[in-house]
């Protein structure tokens, strides 16, 4: 297929004959279609009515993004318009030029509210252009719906990102406009803030049952910076208004997307802080169908798999046949992955997931006694561990035991010991999400060695990862956390 654009749509039908020649594909077409994926060089602008979390609009953005398609609006853009909690400091400061432009337009509006929309950085109202194009520069989407209100001042008091369907028939030429001059445009990036303090903040949750750090690991986290002259200290949820006080944030807290995790990671890096893990991880790892895409983008062996929507369970089971597993896209530590055995359990189990998203991901099942963990920081391997099945179990956590989660036996062994091609896979699979600290997920197999998964947040408690390099592993994640800070530190 060759480079070029393409614009997502719910269906074919929304594109009317009298509207400009584009290629435009419907949203489904492109989420199952298997040839989306050998595509290079592509920009895709997503049209979707509904973008919320687990939407099929939601997965377009996300699976352009592991197909290395350049898309707007991005995942993150998504996520950060999905909670006034996220995009709220941002409008703070454009405030103050909504309030002079409307104080000084010819015909300063007599209603305390307003509604515009914002395509591309155009909006039909002239005296608003400034703000409509810093709104797009801050939340790159095609259409924005802003609401305004007049309680003194003139505040942006909701923001959200919509669909062609959105677009007033009284606006669609300027819509297309608005189009043709952003798809004329070369694409580029935000660039990130800069700051060089040295205080880290520890995010974690005195609480949680499986912690990515038991406490005697988060002491050996705090005591390693402190031998590097970080000051470091344990947060939780409460401090998030407290963020600007750091440096620097490394979370020890399980992660999800529509969690306070993430909008820790989210605030810390639009502020400049070092963030591990920073929130382009935790979108990227926290969705199992994109690991899936991207892996397989960039030729990285995993288990056969499918993307199955509702209408895709005769292919799952054709291609993959019986045991195959079902996994929800977001499910962590075991959770929301399913063996089925049969056509019957494949279609309730998936009747039941379907509830929870549009889409899920299929996988060959493949047992082993023990799954490779291997821990990568900065593109370099740190840790090996062996993680042995459940007893009786086909997983390394049996949620189903009496009395709470079973976990099965862990053995550490030395990097230099571990199967080079293990470690070698799970390097190249870390580097296809960035330079934080990863767990990666393999099983070594008579065919070969498979990628299961990548985590953003991978276990590391005293005791079973740090059983070979004992404080050293510790001092090198500090040392890194220190190396970003400096490097920050030197740019102009």
């Amino acid at each position: 297929m060759s480079p070029g654009h393409v614009l997502l749509v719910d269906d074919a039908t929304q594109w009317k004959p009298d509207y400009p020649v584009h290629r435009v594909v419907p949203v489904r077409e492109y989420l199952t279609g298997p040839e989306w994926s050998g595509v290079r060089d592509l920009r895709v602008v997503n049209l979707c009515r509904d973008t919320q979390y687990h939407s099929p609009g939601y997965y377009a953005s996300l699976l352009a993004e592991a197909r290395g398609h350049r898309v707007v609006p991005s995942v993150r853009t998504l996520q950060d318009l999905s909670r006034k909690t996220l995009y709220g400091e941002t409008l703070e400061a454009l405030e103050k030029d909504l309030d002079r432009a409307l104080s000084r337009a010819t015909r300063p509006p007599e209603e305390d509210r307003l509604e515009l929309h914002v395509y591309f950085g155009w909006t039909a109202s002239p005296e608003l252009g400034r703000l409509a194009r810093s709104l797009f520069e801050a939340f790159p989407a095609p259409v924005l719906r802003v609401e305004l209100r007049r309680k003194g001042m003139w505040h942006i008091t909701a923001l959200r990102a919509q669909g062609l369907r959105a677009v007033p028939p009284g606006e669609e030429e300027a819509f297309f406009h608005a189009l043709e001059g952003h798809l004329g445009r070369r694409w580029r990036r935000p660039r990130d803030r800069r700051t060089a303090r040295y205080d880290l903040a520890v995010l974690y949750d005195p609480d949680e049952v499986l912690a990515p750090s038991n406490r005697g690991a988060l002491a050996q986290f705090i005591r390693a910076a402190r031998k590097l002259g970080m000051d470091a200290e344990l947060v939780t949820r409460r401090d998030l208004g407290r963020l600007g006080e750091y440096d620097a944030l490394f979370i020890r807290e399980t992660t999800a997307v529509d969690h306070h995790t993430y909008r820790f990671a989210r605030k810390a890096a639009s502020e400049g802080l070092v963030v591990m893990d920073d929130p382009d991880s935790i979108l990227r790892c926290t969705n199992k169908i994109y690991l899936a895409e991207l892996l397989a983008r960039a030729r990285i062996p995993t288990p056969r798999s499918v993307i199955v929507s509702r209408e895709d369970l005769d292919r799952a089971e054709s291609e993959l046949g019986y045991p195959m597993v079902l996994k929800i896209p977001d499910g962590s530590f075991s959770r929301g992955v399913f063996k089925v055995r049969s056509r019957t359990e494949l279609q309730e189990r998936a009747g039941e997931l379907f509830r929870a998203s549009e889409l899920l991901l299929a996988q060959e099942y493949t047992f082993t006694p023990f799954d490779w963990r291997v821990g990568v920081l900065a593109g370099e391997p740190l840790f090996v561990c062996r993680y042995h099945m459940s007893r009786g179990h086909w997983q390394i956590l049996d949620h189903s035991a009496k009395g709470g989660a079973r976990e099965g036996d862990v053995d550490t062994v030395a990097v230099t010991d571990a199967p080079e091609k293990v470690v070698r896979t799970a390097v190249r699979a870390a580097r296809q999400i960035g330079d934080g600290l990863y767990g990666v997920d393999l099983k070594e197999t008579g065919d070969g060695v498979v990628v299961i998964e990548v985590n953003d947040n991978p276990n590391i408690d005293a005791g079973v990862e740090d059983a070979v390099l004992g404080r050293e592993l510790y001092l090198r994640v500090m040392r890194e956390f220190l190396r970003r800070l400096e490097a920050r530190t030197r740019r102009p």
